[in-house]
């Protein structure tokens, strides 16, 4: 059960992965071999509910991918389910306050951080895994293993996010640079001074933390300003809009090709 995106971030590795938003096991199989370390399954803005998000999470841990899911929310029910499905971690929308984020962890940490609600399912071998035999030691290492991510994309969050990063059972914070952006009142704007200085606000937040701060990139220009102010896990682009730029370049190619024919 050992997760080897955290064990890369201990050792201060940049990680790499995607978003998936096709609902495609044979997409997830292909993004196997693109060299990703993680996959984060998209409940959130896609129209992938909970059974196909258990489906592509198996799929991406045969391709050695860790997979995470973005949830739809912080209630029980989104995190317990993707949490007893299989997922290595969560990452966690639309939070505004330390107890918002106090509510993620009292579901998804089990005693004493937390109060998830215990099952022997998929990550316990449904009881087989000799790892599970013993529960405190299991709850120990799914609270150490199963890593939750708050998301900062709210004024509210990046206000406090000293107090969040320093709470026990917030394993990292993820940045969602579009909406926090807006929130920001400069939507898709990443060069102001007030971005730039959040940016670095969270980064710092976690560093004095021990802990890793994760971003969206859209592009390559994004993930290298990102790393460079500090942000050590990357996820580079969603699939289906890479698929259609892929695509849209091949066409084009193919196009100035064909008119260059006498």
């Amino acid at each position: 059960m050992k997760n080897r995106v955290k064990e890369k971030l201990l050792q201060q590795e940049t990680v790499f992965g995607t978003f998936s938003w096709a609902a495609s096991e044979g997409v997830v199989e292909a993004l196997g071999y693109a060299g990703f370390d993680f996959l984060v399954i998209d409940t959130e803005h896609s129209p992938i509910d909970e059974g196909k998000a258990v489906s592509l999470l198996r799929v991406a841990q045969l391709k050695g991918l860790s997979p995470f899911v973005r949830v739809r929310d912080a209630s029980r029910d989104a995190i317990l389910k993707m949490l007893d499905g299989g997922a290595a971690g969560l990452i966690v929308p639309g939070l505004v306050s330390v107890e918002e984020v106090q509510q993620m962890i009292r579901h998804g940490k089990y005693a004493p951080l937390g109060e998830r609600g215990f099952a022997q399912s998929r990550p316990a071998g449904f009881g087989f895994e000799p790892f599970a035999k013993d529960i405190p030691s299991y709850f120990e290492l799914c609270n150490r293993e199963t890593l939750l991510l708050p998301m900062c994309e709210t004024a509210g969050f990046l206000n406090q996010v000293e107090e969040i990063a320093d709470l026990p059972g917030v394993d990292g914070i993820f940045v969602g640079p579009f909406d926090l952006s807006v929130a920001l009142q400069a939507p898709g704007q990443f060069n102001t001074p007030v971005f730039i200085s959040a940016l670095q606000r969270i980064v710092a937040a976690c560093q004095a933390n021990r802990k890793p701060a994760m971003i969206f990139c859209a592009n390559a220009d994004m993930a290298s300003r990102f790393s460079a102010m500090g942000y050590k896990w990357l996820a580079l682009g969603i699939d289906l809009q890479v698929l259609v730029a892929s695509y849209r370049s091949l066409v084009q190619e193919v196009q100035q090709d064909l008119s260059k024919q006498p």
